[in-house]
């Protein structure tokens, strides 16, 4: 009986695991992990080089185990897996957002879940319901659908629609709210001190939408709330997980009943005050389901902490048995939901798809999403500010001030005009200009630079962000007064007045949004 209890305990600890690895084959060790009951398998961009290899890795996954979660954190826009070398094929939430079409948000996330599900991957740690309330926000941002709880609901629900009905578990993120934080939860504890009048206005709008609409599940933010909890981040706060998220609407909660995953263990608002195990142990206490580890923390022995770390917890105490297997249970059902629904979906394809069958011509590449297109080209919002705009008949010069990437983001994948630019107009430039380089030059010196580099050529000034970033701002005012015929493209939340003889803002950094923004410079757009 001792080994069966023991036995059942070690089974539904690593159930309730969703690890990374490292390359782009399954590891020995985590075949095996999945023999003994591994629930699920996180992906990055690290683990992804094209549909047909990704097809053939979670064909692999599922060789052991056929009902494993396979998860990504594949928004759209800025934060790609898939695309993370190219840019995303399509916009994100905020490019969305401003379109405020909801037909177009459903159509843009049914497409993406399409090649997700083709690929094998049946989770996706999307959307973002985060109401962009704080436009100095440093890690959502462009990410969210909007400052408007209303517009961000009906988007995410949407969002929620289109990425399922692909047959991909959508989870909605970052509960109950990010987008009212000035600190970055993966280097630190954010603060949120809304009340809870607020925080039901505005930041649980989104998320009551998502559950309306169905989302399998939802992921829990590492940001401190004192009024849920005054001393646990939402991740570990029963307060707010069994509390706030899944207690009954008539007791003032949302009265959700799937699974919770919690935002990766290793960031650290919750891994340099408590430790990944005791963070894990909590976060399962708490009431989450799903434990995020693997972005950073990528190999067997992360994961075997984890496992006996529940397990010990269990045994003395800390954590309870029925706890344990509550959350693995919802996991498993996922799981089965999953495989059930990437089977419906791919009926609806058509005979010929299969689950992890790379999706395209088979030319090695995730492709070009005419719906992704489409919508960053009416996310674009054009601004002349000197009259008519006459495109460049030859090459420009691109400068492209560019900040320092937050981690959801990472700094791998491109971004900019550029590539596009050379493409429509041959012979154009790009240089790109840091915070480093106005503090080591000044700022003269670093104009200075510019205006050399562009000569007689018409030049593209990029920002991402600018009304965050004083030296950004510094140099593009000092720019336009040397060159006031400079177009400029912001890329990121466009909260500063327009500037430039053409202004275009494209509301995210995706390589599509790249694309329509140097066709209107090029003058081949419709934003003219």
């Amino acid at each position: 009986m001792t080994t069966l209890i023991t036995d059942t305990l070690t089974r539904d600890a690593l159930a309730v695991l969703q690890p990374g690895f490292t390359g782009t084959t399954a590891p020995d060790w985590l075949l095996r992990r999945l023999g003994e009951g591994l629930g699920s398998v996180a992906l990055f961009s690290r683990n992804i080089e094209t549909p047909g290899q990704l097809a053939a890795l979670t064909t692999r996954l599922r060789a052991e185990a056929p009902e494993v979660i396979v998860a990504a954190d594949e928004e759209g826009g800025d934060v790609t897996r898939l695309e993370a070398r190219s840019g995303s094929s399509f916009p994100g939430n905020h490019a969305l957002g401003a379109v405020d079409d909801t037909d177009l948000t459903r159509a843009v996330a049914r497409e993406l879940g399409r090649r997700l599900a083709s690929c094998g991957v049946n989770l996706n740690w999307a959307p973002s319901a985060d109401v962009n309330s704080n436009p100095d926000n440093p890690v959502i941002g462009v990410r969210s659908f909007g400052d408007d709880p209303e517009l961000v609901a009906r988007h995410t629900a949407a969002y929620v629609e289109g990425l399922q009905q692909a047959g991909v578990a959508a989870c909605t993120k970052h509960f109950p709210g990010h987008g009212d934080t000035s600190v970055d939860s993966h280097h630190d504890l954010p603060r949120i001190d809304a009340d809870l009048t607020t925080l039901y206005a505005r930041e649980l709008v989104p998320f009551r939408a998502a559950l309306a609409a169905g989302t399998k599940a939802v992921m829990s933010a590492h940001i401190l709330l004192p009024a849920v909890d005054r001393l646990l981040p939402a991740t570990l706060s029963p307060a707010a997980l069994t509390g706030l998220l899944r207690s009954p609407v008539s007791e003032g909660g949302l009265g959700y009943d799937g699974v919770i995953a919690t935002d990766a263990v290793e960031m650290r608002a919750i891994s340099a005050t408590y430790g990944i195990e005791q963070g894990t142990v909590l976060a399962l206490a708490a009431g989450a389901d799903a434990v995020c580890v693997g972005g950073g923390l990528a190999d067997e022995e992360t994961v075997l902490r984890l496992r006996d770390a529940l397990v010990r917890a269990v045994r003395e105490g800390e954590l309870p048995e029925e706890r344990l297997a509550q959350a693995a249970a919802r996991v498993r059902a996922l799981g089965a939901w999953a495989r059930t629904a990437a089977r419906e979906a791919q009926g609806a394809r058509g005979p010929g798809a299969r689950e992890g069958s790379a999706p395209g011509p088979g030319d090695g590449r995730f492709g070009d999403g005419q719906i992704g297109l489409v919508a960053a080209r009416r996310a674009l919002r054009v601004t002349r500010n000197a009259g008519p705009y006459d495109p460049p008949t030859g090459p420009v010069y691109v400068a492209a001030f560019t900040p320092v990437a937050n981690i959801a983001v990472g700094d791998t994948t491109p971004w900019g005009v550029g590539a596009e630019l050379e493409r429509l107009l041959p012979g154009t430039g790009t240089a790109t200009y840091r915070e480093s380089d106005a503090q080591e030059r000044g700022l003269t010196s670093l104009v200075a630079n510019v205006l050399r580099s562009a000569a007689d050529r018409r030049i593209v000034i990029v920002v991402r962000d600018v009304h965050r970033h004083g030296w950004m701002a510094a140099a593009l005012h000092a720019l336009l007064a040397a060159r006031p015929d400079a177009v400029v493209v912001e890329m990121g939340v466009p909260q500063a007045p327009p500037a430039g003889a053409l202004h275009i803002a494209t509301h995210g950094a995706a390589r599509v949004c790249g694309r329509a923004a140097a066709e209107v410079i090029a003058g081949d757009g419709a934003g003219l």
